[in-house]
Parts: structure tokens; sequence; C-alpha cells
């Protein structure tokens, strides 16, 4: 769980990320989710656009990714959201180090 200075740093962080997976109207999909796991690994952090035309609120979109992926959510703001999961992965820098 993240604490409120760490969400604070990752949010401003955040900001200069642009979103590299779109969610749409069928939800998030087997592949989706193998294919956010594996950005972070590489990133840590991502951003990802929920579609206008997606029937799923974004909050629920949001808390849906968090537990298929096992990522702590950042934020969920218009649509837009933001979650974080520290990699393994050596050699990598860490976003909260």
């Amino acid at each position: 769980m993240l604490t409120s200075s760490e969400r604070a740093k990752l949010k401003s962080i955040a900001q200069n990320l642009s979103p590299i997976f779109q969610i749409g109207k069928n939800g998030v999909g087997d592949n989706q989710v193998n294919d956010i796991l594996d950005a972070l690994s590489a990133h840590e952090l991502i951003k990802i656009s929920v579609l206008r035309g997606a029937e799923t609120p974004t909050k629920l979109i949001l808390d849906e990714v968090c537990e298929r992926t096992g990522a702590e959510p950042v934020q969920a703001i218009g649509n837009k959201i933001v979650i974080y999961k520290r990699s393994n992965k050596e050699g990598i820098e860490h976003v909260l180090d």
C-alpha cells in the first residue's frame, strides 16, 4: 500500500506521462493484462486512457486493472488512470527510490 507522500510523488511524475494503453467498450481483456504487466515490469508507473465508449466507469476499470495485475492504484482522473507496481527486474531505476 502506498503512503500519501509516495502517491503524491507518483502523481507528479505521471503528469508528464502519455497513456500507453487504451481500454474501450469491451473492458480489460487477458491480452491487455499481460501487456500491462510487461509495461509495469519495464516502467513501474504507467498511464492508461479509458475511451469514452467504455461502458464501465473509470474508477471501476482502475480497480479491475489493479486487481488483475497486482498493481497499486495511483489515481483515476477524467478518463485517465495511473497505476504503479514495483519491478523486480534487475538494472531498472525504481521510481520511488
